[in-house]
């Protein structure tokens, strides 16, 4: 493969305390009931409106959803580097790749603004092109992000591979028509991803090496 287009949360980065401390922390303010962090982990994976949506009592019926929703975006622009780091082996992994000459990007249903400033603060060295959630481009598992992705890197999906870690990341690959590696140390657990279509299932990063 020379293309490796990776998912974030949960495939690169540990985010999980970081999303669950900023999630409980408007949860609170609202006088919400909080949420554990395995309840988070069930509800990432859509996007960061959709965690609220299913953290909050009610989700977009909610009369005060905006207002939550606003106040979590606001507390996890500011602490989203709090806990956050890269899983055993990521940074190896992909220097080795840069090394190897491969093109990579980062495709992720976070919000734009935090995911160019984890990209740009852990992988800015190999990492060159991550797009976000943008009101003016459907997110994944539309294929729209991904294409986009490849567009900036000047290549096609041939020769291309996706990394993530979730059932809509299985998804977003089949809907671009290329092949989806799911990783075994993020949000999902083995059962999980088998039962939703997971074909090639790594558990380290450094097997990404050998594809």
């Amino acid at each position: 493969m020379e293309t490796f287009i990776f998912d974030l949360d949960g495939t690169l980065l540990n985010t999980l305390d970081d999303l669950a401390a900023s999630c409980n922390y408007a949860l609170h303010s609202a006088g919400m009931p909080e949420r554990t962090v395995d309840e988070v982990r069930c509800f990432v994976g859509n996007g960061v409106k959709k965690l609220m949506e299913r953290a909050i009592p009610g989700g977009l019926e909610h009369p005060r959803f905006a207002e939550v929703y606003a106040t979590f975006r606001a507390h996890y622009l500011e602490h989203n580097l709090d806990t956050t780091q890269p899983y055993p082996g990521i940074m190896s992994m992909l220097a080795e790749l840069d090394r190897r000459g491969k093109r990579m990007a980062v495709v992720s249903n976070k919000f734009y603004a935090a995911t160019q400033e984890l990209c740009a603060h852990f992988f800015g060295d190999y990492i060159h092109v991550a797009i976000g959630e943008r009101e003016t481009i459907r997110k994944k598992p539309a294929p729209d992000t991904v294409v986009e992705a490849m567009r900036q890197l000047g290549v096609d999906g041939r020769e291309a591979v996706y990394v993530g870690d979730s059932d809509v990341d299985i998804e977003t690959a089949w809907n671009v028509g290329i092949p989806c590696v799911s990783v075994l140390w993020g949000f999902r657990d083995r059962a999980f991803l088998l039962q939703h279509g997971a074909r090639k299932l790594i558990a380290s990063p450094a097997e990404l090496l050998s594809l």
